[in-house]
């Protein structure tokens, strides 16, 4: 928790602080405490100090603390940032040459007279060192910079307690095989290889035999970048230490003219599991006997005072070993995380506050440890694998809790996440509080029970993470490709047509015609002769196949010599369910065919199976049951009303209409009525989603060709509480003006984090089913922006007024162009297949 490099915005927070998301938890950190040391005036007003280096905004609170204190602050940064409210004046440069920084905060002084500069501090890891050389530069109060250079490089501060005495671990620097070769025959295994400069663990590895080490040594000197972690940008050397057993705990620090004016000892709990130091979490005060504590203060204090560092607010990182205590690095700046939070919560001690008084040379007390206020224990949440967020749900009833203090994520649903040894990051954290050790581990255990999140992994057969939109008009695509030329298919007929060009297919198009009126059937009769008017324009021959008169239709097939079958076909002799058979006929002739085959088709119309393939590959999707008689019961303690009732084998919205909502179990028990008596069928039943609905188109087949179209949103918010938000067996028929919820193509607004992982998830859902050339899934977005993939239509519409064909135009398909390429899209399919 020490480096706290993670970036990430939102915070929730407790014990009557409110709730604060999408922001920072500097409410949570400062309302209801006293400040430092006292309730008295700070003193600090008036101050003016140089802050280096704002940091990620998940610094926030830290310079929202500093104009709480009435405190002038000038940054200094590479650019002006989200600190902008904040800062009273900037002096921009670049933070890594340390000269010119230097330089540029001299040019500021000459320019700007009138502000004195009262002291200097960096909360940032990277800059540490440009902050001790400001501090020697302009004879500030604070670390200079020998002391400083031979602390922050880790190494450095191996040899610096070795030659003074002081407990070290047997460590070499690593510089080419040879170095290898000696740590074997030297050291005793496990060993720790790490980067001599670096925050947040990155790039600290256990290993356990020569094996390993060789691995481990190679995989660094590879990746080793301030790409992965910014604070290398100090330097990239590599060394080895012997791994030793023991207690790691973190020590926080105020020392004034030497003498330590404050310490706090906070427990590290499974920091070295595995072969990577991750941080599970932290708690405080610590439950080290009080001698082991008393032997690490000292241990501080002492290698402080050798070092030269007089003045500052320290992280010391140690370990209570069986030969003693045992330092492992010192931060020289405040711990990052929930490390201010803890403090001031267990101690009321303000190390913001005092640390900006050491800077500008104000004298503080010595504070006097009494009872800790409160237990304290944090922890951090982790994934499992690196990818992409899926879900966050956190209890409404937790910040009620008594005993919660704050939650902060970092990461919010649609954000990559990447762990050892792809990245070292971590999802967010919670912290809670207790009367004793014993109460606070078992209230960090009951809260832990009402959040709940999900990481889709980042995984060769999956698109989550792959995908690129240049902006909501673009297409989505994978890896940069749009659609490559074609090439000659392997059926000898579309070869020969080939040489000549496309326009001499013979192209079928299945279809269903209608002498009736209904929604459905007016619908179905515009897209066959909007595609047989596009296609005869586009100069292909074509012949059409009535699937309404199928033994007719079948005759026909049979000796048209027909090259490719566009399938608009919505089943066979009108009969409910059959859609899936008209992808097999063609099969069956061997006839090549536009559109997804009988498994798709079959697989989207049951509901059921298709929630347990979903659920089989993690697909985010609605908690869901189902009843395949009246006698079933569907689980009520896993689902919550509202619940919205669906036909477990019907085609697209068939059977769903305005009741379909229920909010208790007499509603829920008259809609399954329905459905298993009035439709023979069995009933599914969703928690319903309360929220936008997006239709995300797609096309493609493979990474080269597939592309996701602008999404298009539908926001039912605006519409009548008494109206349902959702699409029924009615309004799926309408388009465009006639939809009676607002639509959005490109929609706006939307994080492109969401945007991002809604396509991608909908390409993992269209993958998994395995449809072909082009198809619709449908997906749900609740309030805190998860995303839960309802509905595929492998078959979506194709007249030029339907959403597909709207969303194509507006990324500058026009709708001939849209079904030529569906078409070419089934001739690259039947080439590679």
């Amino acid at each position: 928790m020490a480096n706290g490099h993670t970036n990430g915005e939102s915070a929730v927070s407790g014990n009557g602080h409110g709730v604060v998301m999408n922001g920072h938890a500097a409410t949570g950190m400062m309302n209801g405490h006293a400040d430092t040391f006292s309730e008295a005036p700070s003193g600090l007003k008036g101050k003016t100090l140089l802050l280096v280096n704002t940091g990620s905004q998940k610094k926030k609170f830290i310079i929202q603390k500093f104009k709480k204190l009435g405190m002038v602050v000038v940054v200094l940064n590479a650019k002006k940032n989200w600190a902008e409210p904040y800062a009273d004046y900037w002096i921009l440069t670049d933070m890594s040459n340390h000269d010119g920084a230097i330089e540029a905060v001299h040019a500021f002084v000459k320019e700007h007279p009138e502000v004195k500069i009262d002291g200097a501090l960096t909360f940032w890891e990277d800059d540490v060192l440009l902050t001790a050389k400001i501090i020697d530069e302009f004879g500030f109060i604070g670390i200079p910079y020998e002391s400083a250079r031979k602390i922050r490089n880790k190494y450095l501060f191996r040899q610096f307690c070795v030659d003074n005495g002081l407990p070290a671990p047997k460590f070499r620097i690593i510089r080419d095989t040879g170095d290898l070769d000696f740590i074997v025959d030297n050291f005793d295994f496990p060993v720790v290889i790490k980067p001599a400069f670096g925050a947040s663990s990155a790039f600290v590895t256990k290993v356990r035999n020569r094996a390993e080490l060789i691995n481990a040594f190679d995989y660094i000197r590879k990746n080793i970048s301030i790409g992965v972690e910014s604070s290398l940008r100090d330097g990239l050397d590599i060394f080895v230490e012997e791994y030793i057993d023991g207690d790691e705990v973190d020590i926080d620090i105020l020392v004034q003219n030497g003498k330590i004016k404050f310490s706090s000892i906070a427990d590290n709990f499974d920091k070295s599991k595995g072969a990577f130091f991750v941080d599970n979490g932290q708690a405080i005060p610590s439950s080290l006997p009080e001698k082991d504590q008393v032997r690490l203060t000292e241990l501080a204090e002492e290698i402080l005072e050798r070092s030269g560092i007089l003045n500052g607010c320290i992280h010391f990182e140690g370990k209570a070993t069986k030969k003693g205590p045992l330092p492992l690095e010192i931060n020289l700046r405040m711990g990052g995380d929930y490390v201010y939070s803890y403090v001031k919560g267990a101690w009321n001690v303000d190390l913001i506050e005092g640390a900006a008084k050491i800077a500008t040379g104000m004298y503080i007390k010595t504070y006097k440890h009494e009872a800790p206020k409160k237990y304290i224990i944090g922890k951090d949440f982790q994934a499992e694998d690196s990818g992409v967020v899926t879900s966050w749900d956190v209890d409404d009833n937790l910040e009620k809790m008594p005993y919660f203090d704050e939650i902060f994520l970092y990461k919010k649903v649609g954000d990559q996440i990447h762990i050892p040894p792809a990245g070292y990051e971590t999802l967010g954290w919670i912290t809670v509080t207790g009367k004793n050790q014993l109460d606070v581990r078992s209230n960090l255990e009951e809260a832990m029970k009402m959040i709940n999140y999900k990481v889709a992994k980042f995984d060769l057969e999956s698109y989550i993470g792959r995908t690129l939109r240049k902006d909501g008009a673009s297409p989505a695509v994978v890896g940069g490709h749009l659609l490559a030329s074609i090439s000659s298919p392997k059926i000898e007929k579309i070869k020969k047509a080939e040489k000549g060009g496309l326009k001499n297919l013979h192209i079928g198009v299945a279809c269903n015609v209608y002498n009736g009126s209904s929604p459905a059937e007016k619908e179905l009769l515009k897209m066959a002769k909007e595609v047989q008017d596009v296609l005869e324009m586009r100069g292909f021959k074509i012949s059409v196949f009535d699937f309404n008169h199928f033994a007719k239709a079948l005759d026909e097939l049979k000796t048209a010599d027909v090259d490719l079958a566009f399938n608009i076909a919505n089943g066979i002799n009108a009969g409910i369910g059959t859609k899936p058979h008209t992808s097999a006929i063609f099969d069956m002739l061997q006839i090549p065919y536009t559109g997804s085959g009988y498994e798709a088709f079959a697989l989207a119309l049951d509901k059921i199976r298709f929630k347990k393939i979903l659920a089989y590959h993690e697909i985010p999707t609605p908690t869901w049951d189902y009843a395949y008689s009246l006698e079933d019961e569907i689980d009520e303690e896993e689902i919550d009303y509202p619940m919205i009732v669906k036909p477990g084998h019907a085609d697209k919205l068939i059977g769903i209409e305005t009741g379909a909502i229920v909010h208790d179990r007499a509603e829920l028990r008259t809609e399954i009525t329905k459905i298993i008596n009035g439709m023979k069928m069995p009933a599914l039943v969703e928690e319903y989603i309360e929220g936008d609905e997006f239709i995300v188109c797609i096309i493609g087949n493979t990474d080269d060709d597939i592309q996701v179209l602008p999404l298009t949103r539908t926001i039912f918010a605006g519409l009548p509480k008494d109206s349902p938000h959702i699409y029924t067996g009615e309004t799926q028929w309408k388009h465009g003006a006639d939809i009676p919820a607002p639509l959005q193509c490109p929609p706006k607004h939307i994080p492109k984090r969401v945007a991002s992982l809604i396509t991608e998830i909908a390409l993992d859902t269209y993958n998994i089913l395995d449809c072909h050339d082009y198809g619709v899934v449908k997906v749900r977005v609740d309030e805190d922006d998860n995303p839960y993939v309802v509905s595929i239509d492998p078959n979506p519409s194709l007249y030029a007024a339907a959403f597909m064909p709207q969303a194509a135009m507006l990324s500058g398909m026009k709708y001939p162009e849209l079904i030529e390429t569906i078409i070419k899209t089934a001739i690259r399919r039947y080439k590679t297949n």
